[in-house]
């Protein structure tokens, strides 16, 4: 899975799935756009992450809920680099998983649920849109929208991120469809609880314990573990898969 020559923009980067994902493209020879909304103290450090691996890499500040500042980001990208071969929808909007203090239904309002699809699906919409040109100039282009086994498997009723994710699982799909005979590939991966990453670390040990006694390789996902198999997605050993969802939990969801 040698991604030399290849140009891989991953969103949300600057820290944990995200810079997993970042430095794990790098170590395969890529070079690595490290999109970040504010933290530009994280985004350097998951930039001499990549340097480090092996590859090349810089940081893109944009907020990839808006239209101009992502279009600008892809136009420096392309400037810069000359093309994008992958896209990773990583960034969402922030949200703490934590069972015991997690909001029910009923003291849920709509724009909560408007709040995570925005992050989820619009970000991932933006993101597509403005790449697109570019991918079909080449008549390729792999895009890798990061997902969650909740969508399959809510173990916790988190309502309003649980219905974005199943959402942009269906978005991907369609792109899929469209985009298939462009030579253009959507897949998802879902990854379970990651630990530790900024929005798990509010999940208490007794339920990590609960969790990991029901996982059938009894452990719970580090951030490396969902890296392999966007890599794999991404690469050409996946060239005839389109539209699919990839379970990274461990064995909690079969499929």
């Amino acid at each position: 899975m040698k991604f030399q020559g290849k140009v891989v923009l991953v969103t949300g980067a600057s820290r944990g799935i995200g810079a997993a994902i970042a430095t794990a493209f790098a170590q395969e020879g890529a070079t690595v756009v490290v999109n970040h909304l504010s933290n530009d103290a994280a985004a350097a450090e998951t930039v001499a992450a990549c340097r480090a691996a092996g590859g090349d890499a810089w940081a893109v500040k944009a907020d990839v809920g808006s239209e101009s500042a992502v279009r600008a980001m892809v136009e420096e990208v392309v400037r810069e680099a000359g093309r994008i071969d992958v896209v990773v929808n990583n960034a969402f909007r922030p949200y703490a998983f934590d069972p015991q203090r997690r909001t029910l239904f009923d003291d849920l309002a709509w724009q909560d649920y408007q709040r995570q699809f925005d992050g989820a699906v619009g970000g991932a919409f933006q993101v597509c849109r403005a790449v697109l040109p570019h991918f079909r100039r080449q008549a390729s282009g792999s895009i890798v929208n990061i997902a969650s086994n909740l969508v399959e498997h809510p173990v916790v009723p988190y309502h309003d991120y649980t219905t974005a994710k199943a959402s942009l699982v269906a978005f991907s799909r369609n792109l899929a469809v469209e985009l298939g005979p462009l030579g253009i590939r959507v897949n998802c991966v879902a990854p379970g609880l990651v630990y530790p990453t900024q929005a798990s670390r509010s999940t208490q040990e007794s339920f990590r314990e609960s969790l990991l006694a029901a996982t059938p390789l009894r452990r719970i996902a580090r951030p490396e573990d969902v890296a392999g198999p966007v890599l794999f997605l991404a690469s050409d050993w996946s060239g005839f898969m389109t539209g699919q969802v990839l379970f990274v939990d461990g064995g909690l969801v079969m499929k």
